[in-house]
């Protein structure tokens, strides 16, 4: 199995290695009586995968099995979902958005899957929400960041279980402000599609509102996985902006930081990187002290203490031999958010509920995670809100690891807009609303 493969070879060797050969998962046999079957997308090949698509992979296993062995922290310790056993199908999100909309009809017509849940990229999930729809098809959007996913649209089928990109903007702005009040110039390089551009307009707009005359020197928006940013880390060099933003993951992330490192660029300027945290656990001490980045949530290093976090973290960290990003707690946030849908569907129906009655009871849902509470309180209780964290990082000698201080958290209700309103227009009309601590 690919996994396991995974596991022997290491993180990023072993996903160059897959994306080379040229494999996918093999799912398991189809779900039977008393079992409810999810197909679970995540990048298991490519330039995603060791970074960011794995580790949500091992998170969803690590749930899925302890769910299913009734062995998950209260009030998660029934067995399965609804009494049901889990079956898992793990899918390969890596070839674009075409081939995800080809997988996911296969999915639905060929093998009748019960739910489909999971996305990483927000060019894969503006493109099924529509056929979801059309084949009338439960579907549990995991983590991709674009606004537009909702305020473009309104779906029955479709929920998002992790909050948009907005939140992760609004709060790294509002964290450079309050540590460096004097800040007079940022530049923005973030990748070329929906989710690089949203969150520079969130950022850019949020700075617009919270400093005003703050000017922007540079705005860069190579090819998403480029891998090479030679060109413009020079222009950003030229240019000295105060402050650089940037929304980079997976391996463009992590060719940023070796790249503009090593040229001083995290010296020049403060960097923000408003998804930094999920490739702590492969870059070791590379990654520049005094950076500020967030987790997309309080996920990761930035999750609340809690029984059920330390159960999650070293379960986690003992069977996959490396602590948990932001992930691998976004994929257990999503598990845990339909296991309570479906009870409480089951409690309102008094008996097993159709598809329709726990769509019903995840609209506007609240529910526990180890990354804390989770609203689905926007786009018609569809959209999830959730509280943000942003910290500086540093490198700890002792523990051989990079590590995040001077962590800010942010209520949910700050860093989100209220319903009825667009991210973009919320933060340039001010925050109307907020309610920050």
């Amino acid at each position: 199995m690919i996994v396991a493969s995974l596991r022997s070879l290491g993180g990023q060797f072993c996903a160059a290695l897959v994306l080379t050969l040229g494999l996918t998962a093999t799912p398991p046999a189809q779900a039977e009586d008393g079992e409810i079957s999810i197909a679970v997308v995540t990048f298991l090949s490519g330039p995603a995968a060791a970074h960011f698509g794995v580790p949500a992979r091992e998170g969803a296993e690590t749930t899925i099995d302890a769910l299913n062995a009734g062995a998950f922290p209260a009030p998660y310790n029934t067995p399965g979902i609804g009494g049901m056993k889990i079956v898992p199908i793990f899918v390969d999100e890596a070839g674009g958005a075409t081939k995800q909309v080809a997988e996911f009809r296969n999915l639905v017509q060929r093998r009748n899957v019960d739910i489909i849940m999971g996305y990483i990229s927000s060019g894969d999930c503006l493109a099924i929400p529509q056929v979801a729809e059309e084949l009338k098809q439960f579907t549990i959007l995991v983590d991709c960041g674009t606004p537009r996913v909702f305020e473009e649209a309104s779906y029955q089928y479709v929920f998002r279980t992790g909050p948009h990109a907005a939140m992760d903007n609004v709060a790294i702005a509002r964290y450079l402000l309050d540590r460096k009040p004097d800040v007079k110039t940022i530049a923005g390089l973030n990748q070329n599609y929906a989710w690089g551009q949203d969150s520079w307009n969130d950022f850019q707009g949020s700075m617009e509102v919270l400093k005003p005359g703050i000017e922007v020197v540079d705005v860069q928006f190579p090819k998403l996985f480029a891998g090479q940013f030679g060109a413009e880390i020079s222009a950003l060099l030229s240019r000295r902006p105060d402050v650089i933003h940037s929304s980079f993951w997976g391996a463009d992330l992590e060719a940023l930081i070796l790249q503009g490192g090593g040229r001083g660029l995290f010296e020049r300027s403060q960097v923000v990187l408003s998804a930094g945290e999920h490739v702590l656990h492969l870059i070791g001490d590379r990654m520049p002290d005094g950076t500020f980045l967030g987790a997309r949530g309080p996920h990761g290093p930035f999750a609340p203490e809690s029984e059920m976090n330390t159960w999650f973290h070293n379960t986690y960290t003992e069977r996959w031999g490396h602590v948990p990003n932001q992930g691998a707690y976004k994929y257990t946030m999503a598990l845990l958010g339909l296991k309570t849908a479906y009870a409480k569907a089951e409690a309102a129906a008094g008996s097993a509920p159709t598809p329709e009655q726990v769509m019903q009871a995840l609209t506007y849902l609240e529910w526990d995670s180890p990354s804390g509470m989770v609203k689905m309180a926007l786009a018609d209780g569809h959209q999830a809100i959730q509280a943000n964290a942003v910290g500086t990082s540093r490198y700890d000698e002792a523990e051989g690891r990079i590590v995040v201080d001077d962590v800010v958290y942010y209520n949910a209700e700050c860093v989100n807009p209220p319903p009825g309103i667009k991210a973009i227009d919320w933060i340039r009309q001010g925050f109307p609303d907020a309610k920050c601590n």
